[in-house]
C-alpha cells in the first residue's frame, strides 16, 4: 500500500493550502516551497491552474496518481454530474470518513487508523484506507483505538460538526445517505480536475 512519505509542509507551502491539518504548527503557508522561494513563482497558465487542483485535492485525500485515475475514470462513466461524482467516490472512501466523523483529528491519522487494524465496518475489521461505504454502513472504533491519547483529545471536542450524511453516537458512526457536493467544505474546483483529464 503505497503512501506519500516526504515532508508535508511542502505540499500544504505547494498548494498554499493547508493540506493536512496541522493548524498553527504549519508556518510560511504564503511561501512556496523551494530554494527561489516567491521569486521563482510564475503566473500560471490554465493548465497549469488545473495541474495544481488536481495535486491539491489528491494530496488533500491521501491519494496517488494511479488511484486518483481510477477515480475519475469511475465518475467519467457515471451519470449526471461528473466532477459531484469524484468527489462522492473520494468522500466515500474510509479513512475520510473516520476522519469525517471526528474520529481523528486529521486524515493521515484515519489512514494509520484504519491501517493499523483499529476499525469496524458493521463490525468487521477492515483495514484497507480506500475501502468504499455504502449507506447503512456502520463505522465504529475498537476498544484500543480509543485510548490512543490523539483519538482521546479529539472526541473530547464538542464542537465538531458531522457532515449531513453521517451520524455518530460516541465511536459509532453510521453512512445515512450518499455525500452531496455542499457537504464537501474545502476548497475545491472538481470542474478544473474533469477539464485537466478529459483533455
Amino acid at each position: 500500500m503505497a503512501k506519500y512519505v516526504g515532508p508535508k509542509d511542502r505540499l500544504s507551502r505547494r498548494e498554499a493550502f493547508d493540506i493536512f491539518s496541522a493548524g498553527a504548527k504549519l508556518t510560511r503557508l504564503n511561501v512556496p516551497p523551494g530554494v527561489h522561494g516567491p521569486k521563482g513563482t510564475r503566473g500560471s497558465s490554465q493548465y497549469g491552474k488545473q495541474l495544481r487542483e488536481k495535486q491539491k485535492v489528491k494530496r488533500l485525500y491521501g491519494v496517488l496518481e494511479k488511484q486518483f485515475r481510477r477515480y475519475v475514470g469511475e465518475a467519467l462513466k457515471s451519470k449526471g454530474n461528473t466532477g459531484e461524482a469524484l468527489l462522492v467516490g473520494l468522500e466515500r472512501r474510509l479513512d475520510n470518513t473516520v476522519y469525517r466523523l471526528g474520529l481523528t483529528p486529521s486524515r493521515p491519522a484515519a489512514r494509520q487508523i484504519v491501517s493499523h487494524g483499529h476499525v469496524l465496518v458493521n463490525g468487521k475489521k477492515v483495514n484497507i484506507p480506500s475501502f468504499s461505504l455504502k449507506v447503512g454502513d456502520t463505522v465504529s472504533l475498537d476498544s484500543k483505538a480509543s485510548n490512543i491519547p490523539e483519538v482521546k483529545k479529539v472526541l473530547d471536542q464538542k464542537d465538531i460538526k458531522i457532515p449531513s450524511w453521517l451520524e455518530r453516537k460516541a465511536l459509532v458512526g453510521k453512512v445515512s445517505s450518499f455525500p452531496r457536493r455542499e457537504d464537501v467544505i474545502e476548497p475545491i474546483n472538481e470542474q478544473d480536475i474533469v477539464e485537466f483529464y478529459s483533455r
